[in-house]
This record gives structure tokens, C-alpha cells and sequence, in this order.
């Protein structure tokens, strides 16, 4: 196993030391001597970043072990950036499922590799599937929400149950570890984000906390600000911190695509640095990374934020479960907007909440501020 390179950014805003009670030994104990590890994350970006976490729990618990991780294939080359999993699995998700003969594939090459312990905190029927199908010894799952079907718990040799509404994901996924025997320990983000994948993006070390990054759009309309609201905020930025810089990004979908070109047109001047979806996860994570600050709306970017211990403004749109996948502390500011039936984009945000949220963060985080600051009452 390599140790890895770079250690970031343990979270302090949450406590983790809940009692364990248990009728017979404890899953970490009945498999201490584990010699292959598997975990499964098979959901999308912002489940595999709220499960990094939990998996240097599991690292350290096995630390002669052989770990494997399994996620979604479109995120499965981010996990370079964590050297100390040896091995990832990539499981197709996106933009559709695995059929049936891949399903197959998966399987049978699971079972030759005679895990001794595999963990699934996703509760997922297909990865519950995927789980007891697996041949691994001892099976530990988190219950799922309404409790699962009737069989379900029978896909296990253990079950874990935690509350989805109890803070942040990461934070879950912790504390359902330790309902399993895991020593407690507040939750942590080790990765290694090369200067390479910085470079990649045309941008050097020396550029460092001299931008802003921003990812103006989501998978949704309703989760996006207004085009002119867009073209607002990017104005109120380079006017309030005209030392700083713009970066900006989209994925590499027809539909962001077009909406970057329709946004570099409203603007009268182009930005610093624009990646209309050349860039992998990770280059766009080393970019966050070194940015002075992130803005977006609730989307992958904004985990990509977290993991790289960046700061962040971000505007949510008003889902019940949201609070789950918010940032918290103080390098973070959230807003959260409002959705009618009538309008195609998020409204209920003002462009100066957010300008003052960036102040906010920069404050807090110890940035200086430019010269003529202002506060709206």
C-alpha cells in the first residue's frame, strides 16, 4: 500500500463519538484480518466525494489490506488522486446503466477475487444486488430509507441504520461506520492533486488565490441562475475585486456547451480562462483548488470544491434533502433561492447576497479585501 502524498483539510464542524452496541462482535472486529477489501460507491460525483471520508476510515482500519473501491465509471479516474486505494472498479452508470451481461461480467469477476469483507453504505437495490451476489464473506449495508424491502437485510451479514437527514453525507457515512466498531474520528479529505493537472489547465502555482472560479450551470435549468443574472454577478465580481481573475467552466455536454457560448456572448469582455469541457475531474478539482474562491449552483463542481478543501458560495434550489449535500463551516456560504411554476430558472436570489456571501467567506478565511468596501443594510 503507498501512503499518500498530501493530507487535507480534516472537518472540525462535527463530532462523531456515538456508542456502539452490539450483540456479537463487531463487523471491524470479525474482520480484522481481511487480506481484499471492497467498498462500494457506485453512485454519482457527489456520492463519491461524501464517501472519501469513510473510505480513509476503512484504509486506516485495514492498513495491511488490499483495497478496492468500486464507483461510477464516468468518475472512476478521480480516484487517482487518492494513491493509497489500490485498486479501482468502474461500474457503468452514466449515460445509462450496465445491462444485463455486463451486470454478469461484474459479478463473476467479483466472486474470483474472493473478497473477505465488502462494504456498501449506498443502500441501493442494484448495489445491494451487486453486494450479495458478490461472494464476499461479510457484507456490511446501510439500511435504506423506508427500511428497504423484506429481504433485504438478507442480503447482508450486517446492517448499519442512520438517519439521512443527520448532517452532511460524509458525516453519515462516517457515523455508520462506527455503528459497525470503526475507532471514531472526524471526518477527513486526503487527496493528491498533482501540480500536472493544474498545468493541464494552462494555469501555473505562481497563479495561485489570484482568480475566481466559476461553474455557472447544473444538470437543471431550474438549478441555474438567470443568464442575466449570470451576466450580473460576473460584472459585480470583477468590479468589487478587480485584482481577481475569472476562470470559468462547464461539462462536456452539448447543452453546457451551448449555454458557455451563450454566456460568453452577453459578456463584454472574455474571462481569464474559459473550459468549455476539455478538462477531466481532476484538472477541474486542481483548478477549484488553487482558486481564491468557488462559485456555483448544486452541482458536482461544488463537491469537487469540498474535497480540495477549497472555499465556496454556492445557491441551492429549495429540495427537501438538500441540507445533506451543503457545505458546512466557514469557508462555505450557501443561498437558497426559490422555484415557480412560471419561471424556467431559479429566482429568489439577489446578485449582492452572493457578492456579500464571497465577502463573507473571505473574511472568515482570513483573505484580504479590496479597498471601498461596501455592505448593502
Amino acid at each position: 500500500m503507498r501512503s499518500p502524498q498530501i493530507v487535507l483539510f480534516p472537518t472540525d464542524d462535527f463530532c462523531l463519538n456515538l456508542p456502539v452496541t452490539q450483540t456479537r462482535p463487531a463487523f471491524l472486529e470479525r474482520t480484522r484480518g481481511a487480506k481484499k477489501v471492497m467498498v462500494f460507491g457506485l453512485g454519482f460525483l457527489g456520492d463519491m466525494v461524501h464517501l472519501s471520508p469513510a473510505l480513509w476510515m476503512i484504509r486506516r482500519a485495514y492498513p495491511r489490506s488490499e483495497l478496492h473501491v468500486g464507483v461510477a465509471a464516468h468518475v472512476a479516474s478521480f480516484l487517482e488522486c487518492m494513491p493509497w486505494i489500490d485498486r479501482v472498479w468502474g461500474y457503468s452508470r452514466f449515460p445509462k446503466h450496465a445491462g444485463l451481461k455486463e451486470n454478469l461480467s461484474f459479478v463473476a469477476r467479483l466472486r474470483r477475487e474472493r473478497f473477505d469483507a465488502l462494504i456498501n453504505l449506498n443502500g441501493s437495490d442494484r448495489s445491494s444486488w451487486l453486494t450479495f451476489l458478490s461472494g464476499a464473506r461479510e457484507r456490511l449495508g446501510r439500511v435504506p430509507g423506508g427500511g428497504g424491502p423484506p429481504f433485504w437485510r438478507r442480503m447482508f451479514t450486517e446492517t448499519v441504520q442512520e438517519s439521512f437527514s443527520a448532517g452532511p453525507i460524509y458525516v453519515q457515512n462516517c457515523r455508520c461506520l462506527e455503528k459497525a466498531g470503526f475507532p471514531s474520528a472526524p471526518p477527513e479529505f486526503h487527496v493528491d492533486i498533482q501540480p500536472a493537472h493544474l498545468q493541464a489547465a494552462n494555469i501555473s502555482p505562481a497563479d495561485a488565490e489570484t482568480y475566481f472560479h466559476l461553474s455557472p450551470f447544473t444538470t437543471d435549468d431550474r438549478k441555474e441562475l438567470p443568464p442575466e443574472q449570470m451576466v450580473g454577478l460576473i460584472a459585480a465580481l470583477q468590479a468589487r475585486w478587480p485584482e481577481k481573475r475569472l476562470a470559468i467552466s462547464c461539462a462536456p455536454t452539448e447543452r453546457e456547451c451551448r449555454k458557455m457560448e451563450s454566456l460568453l456572448a452577453r459578456l463584454p469582455a472574455k474571462p481569464w480562462r474559459v473550459f468549455a469541457g476539455e478538462l477531466n475531474l481532476t484538472q477541474i478539482a486542481a483548478v477549484i483548488q488553487r482558486s481564491s474562491l468557488h462559485l456555483c449552483g448544486d452541482t458536482g463542481t461544488l463537491h469537487l470544491a469540498l474535497l480540495a478543501g477549497a472555499r465556496t458560495v454556492s445557491w441551492f434550489w429549495p429540495n427537501p434533502g438538500r441540507q445533506a449535500w451543503i457545505p458546512a463551516g466557514n469557508r462555505h456560504r450557501t443561498i437558497v433561492g426559490k422555484m415557480e411554476p412560471e419561471q424556467q430558472f431559479l429566482c429568489g436570489i439577489q446578485t449582492e447576497e452572493l457578492v456579500q456571501a464571497v465577502y463573507a467567506v473571505l473574511d472568515e478565511t482570513g483573505m484580504s479585501n479590496p479597498v471601498g468596501r461596501e455592505f448593502s443594510a
